[in-house]
């Protein structure tokens, strides 16, 4: 008899959390806690027990991110069995089968549509919290003939989400479920992580962030980096009175809007537009709007030369190129105006982007961003704004600018 593929032993809370028997655990973990490898062990020894047509399944968020765990497994497979005597693999499937016949399967969670109809004997949805609701009543659709257990992990991402109220329940004791918590300390105590890269990533991140990453604690606000109760704060009815002190201006691409926000001197948005419109228009228009005020305007790609252009035009216009650091350090700038109440908006869109946005966590650091499918021109904008506000009190430059005239 052939025996099943050997893996690594799982640390204590880790196997507690892995083996558990109820048919649904939900695992709210941070980040490198082996919360993947961890069930990556629990799918290949549940397909083991299967036969000829069990299929068991992985669900990423979206299908790229379910190719890397299938990689992941092909290689955890190989160093414990590289004759590959009792597994094989379909790259154009995705699916690893093992020698009883039984299928291991991964799969996107983007069209929810195309998870129906297969008969599921376990699974495991990953990144929980970013996996469309949808997509989750589908693959607990796949569980009902075969009564499969499920696994439902990921990083905690606020509190406005399906896997987040799954977990309150499950914590409730509802029948059939079972809850654990997976911390960066629980991996360091495990030896799966240094304790260092913790004490580092809580030295540089937000502490809302270093939270939600590393200690599985939920935010209020789902992963909003400026806080819904800030925001709220910080809402007018209408815009403010002037006139402009600083300008901030992001630049549209593709179907983005250019928005143009302006700031009086106390931190309040006193002037806001947004349009769409070629390059030659945008240009005369914010030469015609900005004059000789203070402004900060997104140089990114196509930007650059337009924002040269609008430099030797208008005196007080400087550039700010977008990376992942820079609007990192500019998004942080405009949550700590926000926590402080040095900033006022005007009832809208505006709000409404702002409310919106959110971080998320990538291999490389924070990602700041609008939700797929919204906008975040005007928080860009707003950024800029504040920024070059800041900038302008920190070096003591007047507030007070004589008029200068702005050559076409």
């Amino acid at each position: 008899m052939i025996a099943p593929p050997k893996f690594p032993t799982l640390y204590p809370k880790q196997a507690e959390a892995i083996w558990s028997p109820a048919r649904y655990t939900i695992i709210e973990a941070s980040t490198k806690c082996g919360k993947t490898a961890g069930c990556l062990v629990w799918l290949i020894a549940m397909c083991w027990k299967g036969r000829q047509g069990h299929n068991f399944w992985w669900v990423a968020p979206i299908f790229p991110q379910a190719k890397i765990v299938f990689r992941r497994i092909k290689r955890m497979l190989l160093k414990s069995d590289p004759q590959q005597k009792v597994w094989e693999a379909n790259e154009g499937e995705m699916w690893i089968g093992l020698i009883n016949g039984a299928r291991m399967w991964f799969k996107g969670a983007d069209k929810p549509d195309s998870l129906y109809g297969e008969d599921v004997y376990g699974a495991v949805i990953d990144e929980a919290s970013r996996v469309k609701e949808e997509a989750w009543h589908a693959v607990r659709s796949t569980l009902t003939s075969t009564g499969g257990s499920l696994k439902i992990i990921g990083n905690v991402r606020g509190r406005k989400n399906w896997a987040y109220r799954l977990a309150q329940r499950a914590k409730s004791g509802q029948p059939n479920m079972a809850y654990f918590k997976l911390t960066a300390y629980d991996a360091v105590d495990g030896g799966v992580l240094p304790l260092a890269e913790v004490e580092d990533a809580k030295a540089i991140l937000p502490d809302h962030v270093f939270r939600e990453l590393y200690l599985a604690e939920p935010s209020d606000d789902g992963g909003n980096p400026f806080g819904l109760d800030a925001i709220a704060r910080a809402t007018r009815p209408v815009l403010a009175a002037g006139p402009v002190k600083a300008y901030g201006v992001d630049l549209a691409k593709s179907t983005d809007w250019t928005v143009l926000c302006g700031l009086n001197g106390n931190g309040e948005v006193c002037e806001l537009e947004r349009w769409q419109g070629d390059w030659g228009l945008t240009r005369m228009r914010l030469i015609q709007q900005i004059g000789n005020k203070p402004a900060l305007i997104d140089s990114t790609g196509v930007g650059d030369p337009i924002v040269e252009d609008l430099c030797r035009a208008c005196s007080w216009v400087e550039g700010f190129k977008f990376s992942s650091t820079s609007k990192q350090q500019l998004m942080e700038g405009l949550a700590a105006a926000f926590h402080r109440s040095e900033v006022a908006i005007p009832t809208g869109w505006l709000v409404d982007e702002c409310e919106s946005f959110e971080f998320e966590y990538r291999p490389g650091g924070v990602r700041y961003s609008a939700p797929e499918g919204l906008h975040d021109d005007g928080v860009c904008a707003l950024a800029l704004a504040v920024r070059r506000l800041t900038d302008l009190r920190v070096s003591n430059v007047p507030l007070v600018i004589d008029e200068v005239v702005c050559v076409n």
